[in-house]
């Protein structure tokens, strides 16, 4: 029997970092790849608690179905928390629950995109974002990126030039894969651009809360005049991941969109997730577990850096984020991530080649580092072993 898929699953493959991270599993291997939380942080004895609490007082409704939007003190919070910390002026009404906000990005690629369809990222961009879009079969333009964003100049010229430009996709703040963040005046210019042009925006934020330094920048969202940007929003880089509790905050338009394509999809998100987190922001200080992940991450992030900066070879670039999970690293131009990479495994210690961030290819000599996951010993044992096949290669590109 011949089997025939949609046409959308030729351009679909594997996440790179989802295969990568399969590598990395063995206890042995030190593994900069993922952009994983530390579990050691996780509050375990406290959602124990939790757990009971809610079973206890809410038992039955916790196990039944909800409404798609989602569990309404939960969006309440959440609204509180974005009002509070990002600027924004909303209410629990301009929100939805969704399974992670990978959940999210899928969603706005089935709401906005045809095929053919252009779609405007950051270069580099997101893989996930990327493989999520790539569903819909659009069209990627890179907008060239500098360290405080998006160039807002090429920004418009391509806007101007391009038909059907659906929508436009940012990471502002600790940008994955490179940990940038967009200055004020780059995001006050942005924001002119899409007014003019009246283009969605899907602002990630999933990592605005992981500040270390540096003054705490409005969102894109708290900006949004006509009702253009999609907010996306997540637990799991400040909670918790495994509860898959992630939102979206837009306008009425957009956002009853969302609804219907969440009812088609699964109907809603758990509800004992979406109560257990709600009642621990209830019970327990959630700003105070994020300053304990700030503290842990700004530690891991400095030892990294300090690390790269001492056995690193000159040469190589690497970024200084203000936040964040990442870090990103630019090569000399001849030398291959991917092929540094399969030198790496075999000493045990893994990262995310960094050409699979740009949609269109090319840049193969970078690659993205993560610090939030390894313990100390770890990092600086392997940054070492990076710096060795960094050594090794740059040596063996100088005798050819």
């Amino acid at each position: 029997m011949a089997i025939k898929f949609a046409k959308r699953m030729d351009g679909l493959k594997g996440s790179e970092i989802r295969e990568l991270l399969k590598l990395t599993e063995k206890p042995e291997v030190i593994s900069f790849a993922g952009g994983l939380p530390a579990p050691e942080l996780f509050p375990v004895e406290e959602m124990k608690e939790i757990s009971r609490l809610v079973l206890e007082e809410s038992g039955k409704e916790a196990l039944q179905y909800t409404t798609t939007e989602g569990f309404g003190p939960l969006r309440e919070q959440i609204a509180e928390r974005m009002n509070r910390k990002l600027k924004t002026d909303i209410s629990k009404d301009d929100l939805i629950i969704t399974s992670g906000s990978q959940q999210g990005l899928d969603f706005a690629g089935k709401i906005f995109l045809n095929e053919g369809d252009v779609v405007l990222v950051e270069s580099p961009s997101y893989l996930g974002a990327l493989n999520a879009f790539k569903s819909y079969c659009p069209t990627f333009i890179e907008v060239p990126t500098d360290n405080n964003g998006m160039i807002i100049e090429e920004l418009e010229k391509i806007l101007e030039s391009t038909e059907n430009v659906k929508m436009i996709y940012v990471i502002p703040d600790f940008q994955n894969p490179t940990g940038k963040t967009w200055s004020m005046e780059r995001r006050n210019k942005f924001m002119d651009v899409i007014n003019k042009f009246e283009i969605p925006v899907v602002e990630d934020n999933p990592y605005g809360e992981l500040r270390f330094e540096g003054e705490v920048l409005p969102s894109l969202k708290s900006m949004d005049e006509k009702g253009l940007v999609i907010f996306l929003g997540s637990f799991s880089k400040i909670f918790c991941p495994g509860y898959r509790i992630g939102w979206v905050c837009a306008s009425p338009q957009i956002l009853s969109k969302f609804v219907f394509v969440k009812q088609g999809a699964d109907l809603q998100a758990s509800t004992i997730s979406q109560r257990e987190v709600s009642k621990f922001i209830e019970v327990y200080d959630l700003d105070a577990h994020v300053e304990k992940i700030k503290t842990v991450y700004k530690k891991r992030r400095d030892l990294m850096l300090s690390t790269i900066k001492e056995y690193f070879p000159e040469g190589i670039e690497y970024t200084h984020p203000e936040g964040g999970l990442f870090t990103w690293i630019e090569l000399p131009s001849h030398l291959d991530a991917r092929k540094i990479m399969e030198k790496c495994l075999e000493n045990n210690v893994a990262y995310v080649p960094g050409g699979s961030f740009f949609p269109n290819g090319g840049k193969e000599n970078t690659f993205r580092l993560n610090y939030s996951n390894m313990p100390d010993e770890k990092i600086v044992e392997g940054v070492k072993r990076l710096a060795e096949a960094l050594n090794e290669a740059l040596l063996e590109n100088a005798n050819i």
